[in-house]
């Protein structure tokens, strides 16, 4: 099948004054406006022919239309439900794709995979995700037992690579640990804003996170771990002691853990790698 991309500048802008559709801030809508950066998306995705993806914010069908001609089927979430008329224009070739009018965070996304991709091999999320929506969206998808094989998505560079960091570095913090204890994190490629219409204020990046069977760690309740890292980061100019004293009601338990995993007290949250975090939270537990 011969495709007409609509990723271009030109063509963006005839579809939506045809249309008279105007950007609503509400939604974070930045539409892409290159073929070349939606290809290396698509690319980065490593998406099969028996595969199916899930893509949430459509917009005008700009990435839709390269995954359609990558995967098996595609279901894209929109809540933008003025984007419908658009959307049937844009799609219409490609009888592979489904487009579900609500907001992925409400929808009944495990009843819409059972019905959608029984017959497909692996599910992949891929996204060009809102700004201000990027992590309540990662965390839904991370901890909702979906079944899927990767995450790629576009967000704030600032965010992916505070995602992607490693200890000892100013953007590692509870967010990187706790995507990093689910998936294998790594930027497929930074993205700048003009590439955009309209164009935001900073560049972007791809953060693709490939699923891990199970959590890398074995911390038992996930949600306890958690909170027990964040308590680490509440005040990044804090020691480690300082902070878990309010968690644990006083240092004496703090010093006398940390002293016994052969950690100095003074040290701060961001210099102490997964594993380590790990073994203290099994330390804690056990008092």
């Amino acid at each position: 099948m011969s495709v007409e991309y609509i990723a271009t500048p030109k063509r963006t802008k005839e579809l939506l004054n045809k249309y008279g559709f105007n950007f609503k801030k509400k939604f974070g809508q930045n539409f892409l406006i290159d073929n070349n950066v939606l290809n290396k998306i698509v690319v980065s995705a490593e998406i099969g022919p028996n595969d199916g993806v899930i893509e949430i914010g459509p917009g005008i069908g700009a990435l839709t239309q390269h995954l359609a001609t990558a995967a098996k089927k595609v279901v894209a979430f929109e809540v933008d439900k003025t984007l419908v008329p658009l959307l049937d224009e844009t799609l219409a070739d490609f009888r592979n794709v489904s487009v579900v009018f609500e907001d992925i965070l409400t929808a009944d996304v495990k009843q819409v995979i059972d019905s959608e991709f029984a017959d497909c091999d692996r599910i992949h999320v891929v996204a060009n995700l809102p700004y201000y929506i990027t992590t309540p969206i990662l965390n839904f998808l991370l901890t909702a037992d979906l079944g899927l094989t990767s995450i790629v998505v576009m967000m704030q560079k600032e965010v992916a690579l505070r995602l992607q960091s490693s200890e000892g570095s100013k953007e590692y913090g509870s967010l990187a640990i706790f995507v990093q204890m689910l998936a294998d994190v790594d930027i497929a490629l930074t993205v700048p804003r003009t590439v955009f219409m309209p164009q935001p204020n900073v560049d972007s990046a791809v953060l693709r996170l490939r699923l891990l069977e199970k959590p890398r760690y074995d911390v038992g309740e996930m949600k306890v771990f958690e909170q027990f890292v964040q308590a680490a980061f509440k005040q990044r100019r804090k020691t480690l002691a300082n902070n878990w004293s309010e968690l644990f009601g006083g240092k004496e338990q703090v010093y006398e853990v940390l002293t016994k995993a052969e950690i100095n007290p003074n040290i701060r949250a961001e210099n102490l790698s997964i594993a380590q975090f790990v073994n203290l939270f099994s330390l804690f537990n056990r008092l």
